[in-house]
């Protein structure tokens, strides 16, 4: 069975952030899907359904993202999951808008959300790493991952959070490198290839 953990505030002043994009991208594979209504467990929001003839569960943590760990252990205690059965889908202030990159363990880059889930679960979770740029100074950050998307950043980003639920059975299979390969084909496809079509200086 896979844990699949998506990062974000709840709330709807939060509901479009950039810091929300783990949130979006698991919207988008529930209802791909037809996972269940998602209900109150963990401290998150918690459904069921299969990929790809897998089980899986999809988590959204309810906590504010500084607390995430808090929900994912306690689902991971609960149904006895270790890190090698975790999946997290976060924002990345170091990888250009639209594109994604997989990895398991390494440093949580200054991201208080995955720096509470290694508190809490270890760090050999796979982390599923969705690029939203850098406003170009650190002091900014914050005010920066804590606002919307803009209006013209939208269509890439529901196309990236399409392409990973089309594209989920290779998640559940392991097949990091074919994931990667299809969401950047299917990118590429709808015209979100360029880095500056995406709006990165």
């Amino acid at each position: 069975m896979l844990l699949l953990v998506g990062l974000g505030n709840p709330g709807r002043a939060y509901a479009r952030n950039r810091h929300n994009i783990g949130f979006m991208a698991l919207e988008a594979i529930a209802r791909r899907h037809g996972f269940a209504q998602a209900r109150g467990r963990f401290q998150g929001l918690l459904s069921e359904g299969t990929i790809g003839g897998e089980r899986v569960m999809l988590l959204a943590p309810q906590t504010y993202m500084n607390e995430s760990g808090r929900s994912v252990g306690e689902a991971a205690r609960f149904h006895k999951i270790g890190p090698d059965e975790i999946v997290v889908i976060h924002d990345e202030l170091d990888l250009a808008p639209g594109k994604c990159r997989i990895k398991t363990g390494g440093g949580v880059a200054g991201h208080n959300g995955l720096r509470s889930i290694t508190a809490h679960i270890g760090n050999d979770y796979k982390r599923v790493r969705l690029g939203i740029g850098h406003p170009g100074d650190k002091a900014l950050v914050h005010s920066y991952v804590l606002s919307d998307f803009a209006k013209s950043e939208e269509p890439w980003v529901a196309a990236l959070c399409e392409a990973i639920a089309d594209n989920a059975a290779l998640l559940v299979k392991d097949d990091d490198a074919g994931l990667q390969n299809r969401l950047h084909l299917a990118m590429e496809a709808k015209g979100f290839s360029a880095v500056k079509r995406l709006g990165e200086a």
